[in-house]
């Protein structure tokens, strides 16, 4: 079972290097689009859990950016508290600002608040990783993630990234989208994965098919051959934001027919259980998010494939 949860720390490193970087031809078609503070954020996500102290030279590989681009970028975000400068090894690590943001952000989705106590629920029916994600540019990142009791496979944790492409989580994100949205996604898709854009179509055909006629989809050894899981839509309650949400395991610790018969209809219950959680709430106001203490671990459907875009 180690070796699950080192593969899947390992290939989630490399999904988000591979993330970095301008995002493709926002900078050529777009007028609005400020290249300067597009690469600004690239160097905050050079930055992986876990990793530690980056140097300039390190950022430059990472992003593809120049050096000497990277050198002036590294010290206006020094300046200003999103990078701190380790001087004794002339590297940088993540500042204060950058977590005071990051806190804002997640502490402030009513979305997450909804969503934690039925996804512990369901973790700990089905002995299992339950998760809430949003996109990440191409990717999936954890909102709130949740274990079961004797779960030690699988080390997802808020923050966490996974494929958008080739995950339950991801397919069901995408097939919650408005038609323009998901095929600007898919296209995106079709050109990262190029080399094996004719499976992962074929996939992401089946996971529509799966989401339009069941409300949920299911992956098997998609992503990881070690991993399989359910994944199910879920939208605020005024349908402005979407989102997703999975169950996931190794395939030694359930079948396929479970998947299908057991776990996905409950995912799909407890995306109306959020959805109606989140109806229920009060609004946090700024003062109430502030007071919070911060958590001690840091832890109408369509035909959607009709359009999508053809290598």
């Amino acid at each position: 079972m180690g070796n699950v949860s080192h593969l899947v720390t390992r290939t989630a490193a490399f999904q988000s290097s591979v993330e970095n970087g301008l995002a493709e031809g926002s900078s050529g078609k777009d007028r609005q689009f400020v290249t300067a503070l597009a690469r600004g954020l690239d160097i905050l996500r050079a930055f992986h859990a876990g990793e530690g102290m980056l140097g300039n030279q390190e950022i430059a590989h990472r992003t593809g950016l120049p050096k000497p681009t990277v050198a002036r970028l590294t010290h206006t975000l020094t300046e200003l508290g999103y990078l701190n400068y380790i001087r004794r090894f002339r590297k940088y690590e993540l500042g204060a600002s950058v977590l005071a943001l990051g806190y804002a952000a997640i502490f402030s989705m009513d979305i997450r608040r909804a969503s934690r106590q039925p996804l512990e629920q369901l973790a700990h029916a089905l002995n299992a990783s339950t998760a809430m994600g949003g996109r990440d540019r191409h990717s999936m990142i954890y909102l709130e993630a949740c274990r079961g009791p004797s779960v030690v496979a699988i080390t997802h944790d808020v923050g966490t990234r996974v494929p958008m492409a080739t995950t339950a989580i991801g397919r069901a994100y995408l097939f919650s989208l408005p038609d323009a949205d998901r095929n600007k996604q898919i296209d995106a898709i079709r050109r990262r994965w190029r080399d094996d854009w004719s499976k992962v179509k074929t996939g992401l055909e089946r996971s529509f098919k799966e989401l339009a006629d069941r409300g949920f989809c299911v992956t098997w050894g998609e992503w990881l051959p070690e991993l399989c899981g359910v994944g199910a839509p879920l939208r605020n309650s005024d349908g402005t934001a979407a989102y997703a949400i999975n169950a996931s395991a190794p395939i030694y610790q359930v079948s396929r027919d479970r998947l299908e018969a057991d776990w996905g209809p409950r995912l799909v219950k407890i995306a109306r259980d959020i959805r109606t959680g989140i109806a229920s709430q009060p609004a946090v106001t700024p003062t109430a998010i502030a007071a919070r203490p911060v958590a001690p671990n840091g832890n109408g459907h369509r035909s959607p494939m009709s359009t999508m875009a053809r290598r």
